[in-house]
């Protein structure tokens, strides 16, 4: 799988772009704030439907204009697949697959898989718990479409169930308290679905991650991830009936997935809270290689992967580690210089420079 071209069109700082990439090797370079984050951001979104940085369809269009358009041309499988995506500042976005436009945004995910690593995730380890949320939605959302209906119906259900609470915290009323039953109940069954998947989604990470993690760590260290889910055991529906009464009080649901988090351990120590920044970025990059492999094992073939402005942030040893794990994955990079790539004497298939909202592509020296 590879992303053969990208057209963009009144999107964040750019007026109209065509570029085509190798599927190889693809660096994006230039100082900072030029655009070229742009572009893996309206790759992430062809892939997943939403922006990496979580903010909403109208802030990506140009300012000054009422919509925009990208084309993405995706090979799977030796085929070439066209996702067209129309963005619109006061309507739901278009979308559209060889033409067709589809009805559901799941019908997108598994079109374009990707892994997206940004300096941010560098500190999904010491970040709270619902950036190591997110990670795991994100991914299974790529994988799992039954995972995707079971989230969005999930999460559709907590924000009813929400409303109700703040409206019997407003005025009591024996009738409108006896309806949390119904959604005690779905909220229950999507909820305890979604435990069960993000549990296996774990142990399959964990296969993975421990002998990366010790390459990475020339033996040094041990990983292991654990999911560590808000309840305990499988009384989802009991805990919430339980705790109606607090709910009511505070005007939210306190316990099920969206409360949710993973821990790793070096041997018995929380890298969480007692490893050093060196540590918890070798277990972020860890936990994305493994990504990595962990989508290439399902989808019998390698996922797109997205590098924005991550080297920088290693030292040597692990720039060194990362760049040599891209075999046989099309990989597009963002950077300021090509220093660490001639240092590393790494192969680059394509070279693109990118000036305020221009790209042009360089000879590879």
């Amino acid at each position: 799988m590879y992303v053969q071209s990208l057209e963009l069109n009144n999107f964040r700082n750019y007026d109209n772009l065509n570029i085509g990439f190798e599927k190889g090797t693809n660096i994006l370079y230039g100082n900072n704030a030029q655009g070229k984050t742009n572009i893996m951001e309206s790759i992430y979104l062809c892939s997943t439907s939403k922006s990496h940085r979580g903010i909403k369809d109208r802030d990506m269009i140009k300012f000054g204009c009422d919509e925009s358009h990208i084309k993405i041309t995706v090979v799977k499988n030796n085929v070439p697949v066209r996702i067209d995506m129309h963005l619109k500042k006061n309507r739901a976005k278009g979308i559209a697959v060889n033409g067709i436009p589809i009805k559901k945004v799941n019908e997108l995910f598994g079109i374009l898989n990707v892994v997206f690593f940004s300096p941010e995730d560098l500190a999904i380890i010491k970040n709270g718990p619902a950036e190591r949320r997110r990670f795991i939605d994100l991914e299974l959302c790529q994988l799992d479409k039954v995972y995707v209906f079971n989230i969005m119906n999930y999460n559709k259900i907590v924000n009813q169930r929400n409303k109700l609470l703040k409206d019997l915290n407003y005025y009591y009323d024996k009738d409108l308290y006896n309806t949390l039953d119904v959604w005690d109940i779905q909220l229950a069954d999507y909820g305890s679905k979604i435990i069960t998947r993000r549990t296996q989604f774990i142990d399959e990470i964990n296969e993975i991650i421990y002998g990366i993690h010790r390459n990475i760590t020339n033996g040094k260290e041990d990983i292991m991830i654990k999911y560590e889910p808000n309840i305990v055991g499988n009384n989802l529906y009991d805990q919430l009936c339980h705790n109606r009464e607090k709910d009511i009080k505070y005007k939210t649901t306190s316990v099920g997935p969206h409360r949710d988090d993973i821990s790793f351990y070096n041997k018995e120590v929380d890298i969480r809270r007692y490893g050093s920044q060196g540590q918890q970025r070798t277990a972020a990059l860890s936990l994305k290689l493994s990504e990595i492999e962990l989508v290439k094992n399902i989808i019998k073939d390698m996922p797109v992967l997205l590098l924005d402005d991550v080297l920088s942030e290693l030292d040597s040893n692990r720039q060194r580690h990362l760049l040599s794990s891209l075999h046989n994955v099309q990989t597009i990079i963002t950077c300021t210089g090509l220093d660490e790539f001639v240092q590393n004497r790494f192969n680059i298939d394509s070279i693109f420079k990118v000036v305020e909202g221009t790209v042009e592509r360089s000879n590879n020296e």
